[in-house]
C-alpha cells in the first residue's frame, strides 16, 4: 500500500517539475554561452535569502546549494546563502533577511516549532516564503505556501520494505540529531515499513569520532543487528569504518548521497542509498520563488512537490557517478 502511496506521490512530483520546465524559462533569454543552464532572463533582478540548518562538513548541502546557485543565475536572483544548525541562530539569519528587505525567502524547517516566529515575521512583512528539505508535515500550517523535498516518513517505509525484501531480520537506525523532524520521521518510517526489529542509535554528529566509536560499540556488543540505517552520507561513511573496527558483517544502507558515497555503493561498501535529490530542492525553491514573484505562479496545487525517494545501488549508480562527481548529484 504504501508502495502504491509512493508511486502516485513520485507521479505527482514529477508532474510538477514538468511544469517547472515549462513555465521557468519565460522573459527573453540572453545567451550565456556557457552549460550552467542557459541564458539569463530578462526579468527585474530580485533578492532571494535561501537559509537552511546546513550542519558544517556535510556535503550533502553543497549540492543544495549548487542547485540554488544553477537556478539563482537562470533567474537574475542575487542569492544570499546562509545557514546555522542551531535552530535559533537560523530563525536569526531569517530576521537578518527580512530586516535587509530581501524579495523571497527559501528555508529549510528542521525545527518547526523555533522557526515559526521568524516565518510568520516574513510573512507579516509580505515576504514570500518557501520551504525545502524538512518541515515536510509542518510548513502548511506555518502559513508556507510551497515545500520541495520528499516525504521522510513515507521514503522510511519504502526503505523498510525493500530492507524486508532483502530479508533483514533486526537493524539499527542511526539518528545524528535528536529532535530533528526529519530524521525522527525517517527512522519512524523504518520502523512502519519493516517487519523485523527495529533499534533507534542516537549520535552526536558534531563530534564524528564518537559517532564511529558509538557506532563500533554496538556492532561489537550487537552481532545478531544485520543492517545499519544512516540518514545521511557522512554518517554511512563512519559506520562503514566502524564495520571494519568490529570485523562486523553487517550491512549498510543510507539516505542521502554525496561523491564519497558513490564509490562506496560502486565498491559494495555500502548497499544502497535513498536519494531525495538535494540539486533539485536547491534549484525548485528559488526556481519558485523567481515564478511567484514575477507571475504569481504557485508549483504543486496546494501539495508538496516532492523530489525523492528513489534509491541507488549497484545497479544504477554508474548512470549518475559522473554527476556526483561533478557535484550535481
Amino acid at each position: 500500500m504504501a508502495l502504491k502511496r509512493l508511486a502516485a506521490l513520485a507521479g505527482a512530483g514529477v508532474m510538477a517539475l514538468g511544469l517547472v520546465a515549462c513555465s521557468s524559462t519565460g522573459g527573453a533569454p540572453e545567451g550565456s554561452g556557457d552549460s550552467g543552464g542557459g541564458g539569463t532572463v530578462d526579468t527585474p533582478r530580485i533578492t532571494i535569502a535561501m537559509i537552511t540548518h546546513e550542519v558544517p562538513g556535510d556535503s550533502f548541502w553543497d549540492l543544495i546549494r549548487k542547485g540554488a546557485e544553477a537556478a539563482a543565475k537562470k533567474d537574475n536572483v542575487e542569492l544570499r546563502y546562509s545557514n546555522d544548525p542551531e535552530a535559533p541562530n537560523q530563525a536569526n539569519l531569517v530576521q537578518a533577511a527580512i530586516d535587509s528587505g530581501v524579495d523571497g525567502i527559501a528555508v529549510t524547517l528542521a525545527k518547526p516549532d523555533a522557526m515559526a516566529p521568524a516565518v510568520k515575521a516574513a510573512e507579516a512583512a509580505g515576504i514570500p516564503v518557501v520551504a525545502f528539505n524538512s518541515g515536510f508535515d509542518q510548513y502548511k500550517g506555518m502559513g508556507v505556501q510551497e515545500y520541495f523535498g520528499q516525504d521522510e516518513k513515507l521514503a522510511g517505509i519504502a526503505a523498510g520494505e525493500r530492507l524486508n525484501g532483502e530479508g533483514a531480520q533486526k537493524v539499527v537506525c542511526i539518528i545524528q540529531e535528536q529532535g530533528q523532524v526529519a530524521l525522527e520521521s525517517r527512522c519512524a518510517g523504518v520502523k512502519q515499513g519493516f517487519k523485523g526489529s527495529t533499534e533507534i542509535l542516537n549520535v552526536n554528529s558534531k563530534d564524528m569520532p564518537s559517532v564511529e566509536a558509538t557506532i563500533t560499540a554496538k556492532m561489537q556488543q550487537d552481532p545478531t543487528v544485520d543492517t545499519f540505517v544512516a540518514l545521511g552520507a557522512p554518517i554511512a561513511l563512519t559506520a562503514v569504518q566502524s564495520k571494519k573496527n568490529a570485523g562486523s558483517e553487517a550491512d549498510i544502507v543510507t539516505f542521502d548521497t554525496n561523491a564519497a558515497l558513490v564509490d562506496s555503493i560502486q565498491n559494495g561498501d555500502v548497499v544502497w542509498a535513498v536519494d531525495q535529490q538535494p540539486y533539485l530542492q536547491g534549484y525548485l525553491a528559488i526556481d519558485a520563488l523567481w515564478l511567484f514573484l514575477n507571475n504569481k505562479n504557485l508549483i504543486g496545487g496546494g501539495q508538496p512537490t516532492l523530489t525523492g525517494p528513489s534509491f541507488i545501488d549497484k545497479s544504477n549508480i554508474d548512470a549518475v557517478a559522473e554527476l556526483a562527481k561533478a557535484g550535481t548529484r
